[in-house]
């Protein structure tokens, strides 16, 4: 047997998806945080006729990613479909979608900056700006890297003519925002016209009076929630897998991320940016801003579509006394409420917890 064949030649010590990303051309944010995705900086994109930039944050763990795609005033991107999940946040601007199956009728829908849709998975999609004047820009995450490394067939992946049907087979108001209520704190949709605006639900388990609701969207294995929390809160210390792509949509404050013992790295946030706790890494949030904190999530764990390797709900909602994966304020580190009672006096504010530190 020799060396020589499709086998040696592809050894290496890039995946099937980062040769495919290098092949785009694109510039790649790395890290672990976003200041602002309004700010970041993009370069022509051909298969999207238009601009862009991939983000491949830490804490993906190589398992989704995310990019930035800027569609110019009243332009549109090219026509596409692919193998892989998405779910598409508007950054700013005005447009519609179209969504097709191969040889079916088309539907369209409009969005706003803060609207969130998912296109069906293997369906045609289309992007337009209804602005003249302005961009729009759009953030979407991605299952890409699993699906792309998985199969390692550019064609399979981005020219695979199977219909899903069981996901969309063209139902008219597909996209029109109505939904339905699962187990009271789910909402089952394809398109949220205002992330910003959608009303919460109590969410108190999380901590300190937060609201919050997650969302099914398109029948997909991803998915998404909103949470919120009061000014001069902060939530409960929590863990889970990788891929939850956290983006501010309102308020200021500060995340804390650690693993262990090791030292707590903080993050501070506002309005437009996007972190990516790693792995099992324990993570907390504080609003020292003088609005409430809302975040959207964008992220594995679809309660419609289980997995496997996906911690289930009722563990990261129990406390890690009692074996599960969120720390109840009676067992945080005491230099998390000085921290952020010292951060507090900083801006003049006062921290509403008291009385969920008295609760058991």
């Amino acid at each position: 047997m020799t060396d020589a064949g499709v086998g040696h030649q592809g050894l290496g010590n890039l995946t099937s998806y980062s040769k495919w990303v290098e092949e785009e051309g694109l510039p790649v944010v790395r890290g672990f945080f976003i200041a602002d995705l309004n700010q970041i900086e993009l370069a022509p994109w051909k298969r999207k006729g238009s601009s862009g930039a991939f983000i491949n944050l830490e804490g993906a763990g190589g398992t989704n990613d995310a990019y930035v795609v800027e569609i110019p005033p009243g332009g549109s991107l090219k026509p596409e479909k692919y193998l892989f999940e998405e779910m598409v946040f508007v950054l700013s601007g005005r447009g519609a979608t179209a969504i097709w199956n191969e040889g079916g009728p088309k539907q369209t829908f409009e969005w706003q900056t803060g609207s969130l849709f998912a296109p069906p998975l293997n369906c045609w999609r289309q992007h337009f700006n209804g602005q003249g004047d302005q961009p729009a820009r759009l953030l979407a995450v991605t299952s890409a890297p699993t699906v792309i490394d998985l199969f390692h067939n550019m064609d399979f992946v981005f020219k695979n003519p199977f219909v899903f049907s069981d996901r969309f087979s063209s139902e008219e108001g597909y996209f029109s925002g109505e939904g339905k209520v699962h187990r009271a704190r789910i909402w089952e949709s394809n398109f949220i016209p205002d992330v910003a605006g959608f009303k919460l639900l109590d969410k108190s388990w999380r901590g300190a009076g937060g609201k919050g609701i997650m969302f099914e969207l398109s029948n997909n294995t991803m998915a998404a929630h909103i949470s919120e929390f009061p000014v001069g809160t902060y939530k409960n210390g929590h863990r889970h897998g990788p891929g939850a792509h956290v983006i501010i949509i309102s308020g200021e404050g500060y995340s804390l991320v650690w693993k262990g013992d090791e030292p707590k790295e903080r993050v501070d946030w506002r309005a437009g940016s996007m972190f990516v706790p790693k792995d099992m890494q324990f993570h907390q949030h504080f609003n020292v801003g003088s609005e409430p904190a809302r975040y959207l999530a964008l992220r594995w764990g679809s309660e419609k579509y289980l997995m496997g390797g996906i911690i289930p709900r009722a563990d990261r909602e129990k406390s890690t006394a009692e074996g599960g994966h969120q720390i109840a304020y009676a067992d945080e580190d005491p230099m998390i409420r000085r921290m952020f009672e010292a951060e507090l006096a900083k801006r003049g504010g006062e921290s509403k917890m008291a009385p969920f530190f008295e609760k058991k």
